[in-house]
């Protein structure tokens, strides 16, 4: 027994010993990352108001910037905060893949397209914050490919609202055409946000930022018009609880419509949210909730509205539904390629 004893104690220590070893193993696997800078020190492009420290050095290699990943720096909670909404969105597939056929069930589909595109734009979102501090062009083109997965993100927005929340009424006046609008103010908002950004220093802060608001709004306004008709014409909807999840929805994407367009709370506190409380990052938080929250309800809407979707769509739109995600990310892609080859124009010319 005493022998037995001895062998545990022995073994306890080495793993103690081992342990003990990993913050070198750790700082050995991934040396000390270089030291964050001041706005003076980065290029214009990178600089955001309001937020004076917390740049990373441009011109590093690529792994630098994935390793930043687990650095403090002004973009830390704006990679964090879409990375594991991305993760929960991944996690509620998998458990709602379990009851639900998004394979052979045409019905599911508009579920399962939410549901992709919701991971596509926080991952697209995730990988702007994280690499596009690398150069001039990386910034460029990361938020182009942001706002690509944004697109695609307002698409499977609208085609759930169309096919899950719609009431009879709204669906019987816009059936032939409220997808197809949908798609096009999807594309119409990627464009608008491509042509902001490449366009910045050319033109004002405000009317870059109306260039971007104003085709999103107009998207939205679409996109959300069966949800809010529901609400309207069930209020105050006893009962519901998908028109709950709704409504948590709406009231989360004006919130983080709110921090999108002002920069609060840093212009009242300038050079205090270097790290956290920039308004961008609560902009990320309200979003991702807005979007679990509208994963909620489409669920609950999937589910319990069967016999109504079933009457008003058939079993024939699957095409449409698929067509039009293709063309809202192919039209999206290429804009942004676009867009891509505008500012490298720019740069190049800038070289000379």
């Amino acid at each position: 027994m005493a022998t037995i004893a001895m062998e545990q104690l022995g073994r306890l220590f080495i793993s103690l010993q081992q342990v003990r070893g990993i913050p070198r193993m750790l700082d050995e696997a991934a040396p000390s990352l270089p030291c964050t800078l001041r706005e003076s020190e980065v290029p214009r492009v990178f600089r955001e108001r309001h937020i004076n420290a917390g740049y990373r050095p441009i011109h590093q290699n690529w792994r630098y910037y994935f390793l930043s990943l687990f650095q403090r720096h002004n973009e830390t909670i704006n990679v964090w905060s879409h990375l594991l909404a991305a993760l929960v969105v991944l996690m509620k597939l998998s458990q709602l893949s379990e009851s639900v056929d998004f394979l052979w069930d045409p019905h599911a589909w508009p579920l399962f397209i939410l549901l992709l595109s919701s991971f596509t734009y926080m991952t697209c979102s995730a990988l702007a914050h994280l690499l596009s501090a690398k150069s001039e062009l990386c910034h460029y083109s990361f938020f182009f490919l942001d706002y690509t997965g944004v697109a695609v993100y307002q698409y499977g927005s609208a085609l759930v609202h169309f096919y899950y929340a719609i009431e009879e009424g709204w669906h019987t006046q816009v059936k032939g055409f409220f997808l197809p609008t949908a798609a096009f103010l999807s594309w119409l908002s990627c464009a608008g946000c491509c042509t902001g950004k490449y366009k910045s220093h050319m033109l004002p802060k405000w009317v870059r930022k109306l260039g971007q608001v104003v085709p999103s709004g107009l998207a939205y306004v679409w996109d959300i018009s069966p949800v809010i008709l529901r609400i309207y014409s069930c209020f105050p909807c006893v009962g519901d609880q998908a028109v709950s999840y709704h409504i948590y929805q709406v009231s989360f994407f004006l919130a983080s419509a709110l921090f999108f367009t002002y920069p609060l709370p840093e212009m009242w506190f300038p050079g205090r949210c270097n790290f956290l409380g920039q308004g961008h990052q609560v902009f990320h938080v309200f979003l991702a909730l807005c979007t679990l929250a509208q994963i909620e309800a489409s669920h609950l809407d999937y589910l319990a509205r069967r016999p109504l979707y079933s009457q008003l769509h058939g079993d024939s739109s699957g095409f449409l539904i698929w067509a039009l995600l293709a063309a809202t990310a192919l039209s999206s892609a290429l804009t942004a390629v676009y867009a891509r080859r505008k500012v490298c124009s720019i740069i190049n010319s800038k070289d000379k």
